[in-house]
């Protein structure tokens, strides 16, 4: 899946973020197949059933059918063409989600090979903010912080002061 780059600090900062909001009693339905993140919170010892691949742009279920009390989504809604849509239909009273920033100096994200690995939206913060409070909710807490790469280079030196990741947690209004 990372093709040997491990995210270990992006997954450290959102583990803590969600232990901070999150208790372990509390059952989480992960949107996006089972991957190593949502094995790391299982390992960590919460609730976590994850959804089966479906489109969600168009196939609702997982979110209005769950009897999980918090639903997580890591980068997952820049993949979405419309991710109003589904957040709206969450029916948990709470959600922990992060996406990738824009990233001024870099193109949006396209894999050569996997037509699921694609991001049709690039948020800023406020975009994401936006988003959310139209589809209901309202955030209690946010994070933000970069991802420096050991590249050499215009770019990668930007990496060291450009916020690259943002992580909300919000309750239904």
């Amino acid at each position: 899946m990372y093709e040997g780059k491990y995210p270990h600090k992006r997954y450290r900062i959102t583990l803590d973020f969600l232990k901070k909001h999150i208790s372990t009693s509390e059952s989480i339905l992960d949107l996006g197949v089972e991957n190593p993140f949502s094995e790391i919170m299982k390992s960590e010892g919460f609730k976590v059933e994850n959804t089966q691949g479906e489109d969600l742009d168009l196939n609702f279920e997982s979110v209005t059918n769950t009897q999980a009390e918090v639903v997580t989504a890591f980068e997952i809604f820049e993949h979405l063409v419309a991710p109003f849509n589904v957040l709206r239909e969450i029916k948990s009273k709470k959600i922990v989600v992060s996406i990738p920033m824009r990233l001024w100096f870099s193109a949006a994200y396209k894999s050569k090979t996997d037509p699921w690995d694609r991001h049709y939206h690039e948020f800023e913060d406020w975009q994401f903010d936006w988003l959310l409070e139209k589809a209901g909710w309202k955030i209690l807490d946010s994070a933000k912080w970069t991802n420096p790469t050991k590249k050499i280079g215009f770019r990668p030196l930007l990496r060291y002061f450009t916020n690259r990741y943002y992580i909300v947690y919000a309750e239904r209004v």
